[in-house]
């Protein structure tokens, strides 16, 4: 009888990837529970149109990475590189809709604690750190090593906003840069796994955490300029 090969576990198949897209389903999760998906229980108020589909697509996007990277640790890779335009089309959507959804919360006001025109250089920042990695992640999509990293990178980007609305007072008492620096060890630690395992680091770790801490620096620093608060007013409207 015929033996499929690739119906044969790989040796040197690595879970890390699925395993790291499960714990960022569960902080998504864990900070949105009360207020998006168990709302109901929680008595939460109702949310517009536009912030249903805010939550409907970042919801789909990160469902969508955890299912790339199990097919992926399942051995189906053809299965997987058939749904990369999908992929594409739907980063689009989180970055438009996210981009729409940070102006329009800005208009009417809605912050954690800072001016709302000071604030929207956070969410905006996120808008821009994310498609420049799902883009160099999918430039480079036949360099598997670098995809991957990527990819992996432009999610855990997105962690912050969950993260913040995780229901643990300490976490709630350290503000944006405890967010950040929590973000940021998240990262951290799956680029010390990865780099413990290979025995260096990976350029795409590399120079992607420098891009993500970067851009959270200017942020801090550019948020409170007079430059930024006519240009939010412009984006704003006001």
């Amino acid at each position: 009888m015929a033996i499929n090969p690739r119906a044969l576990p790989s040796a040197g198949r690595s879970y890390f990837y699925a395993w790291a897209a499960v714990g960022i389903v569960a902080i998504i999760f864990a900070g949105f529970a009360r207020t998006y998906y168990l709302k109901a229980l929680y008595g939460a108020p109702e949310l517009s149109g536009l912030l249903h589909l805010h939550g409907l697509v970042m919801t789909l996007w990160f469902a969508f990475f955890l299912t790339q990277v199990s097919l992926v640790a399942a051995g189906r890779t053809s299965v997987h590189r058939r749904w990369g335009v999908a992929g594409a089309v739907l980063a689009t959507l989180v970055v438009v809709v996210g981009v729409t959804t940070a102006i329009n919360a800005a208009r009417l006001g809605h912050t954690p604690g800072p001016p709302p025109l000071v604030f929207l250089a956070i969410p905006l920042g996120d808008m821009v750190v994310f498609p420049i990695l799902v883009a160099a992640g999918l430039l480079l999509r036949r360099r598997s090593d670098f995809h991957k990293r990527l990819m992996l990178l432009a999610s855990l980007s997105l962690l912050t906003a969950a993260i913040a609305r995780i229901p643990l007072d300490l976490i709630a008492a350290g503000g944006l840069p405890l967010f950040f620096g929590l973000t940021d060890l998240c990262i951290v630690v799956c680029i010390a796994f990865d780099t413990l395992k290979h025995h260096r680091l990976h350029p795409a770790f590399g120079w992607g955490l420098l891009l993500i801490v970067a851009s959270q620096a200017l942020r801090f620093v550019l948020a409170g300029t007079p430059a930024w608060a006519q240009f939010a007013a412009w984006l704003v409207g006001i």
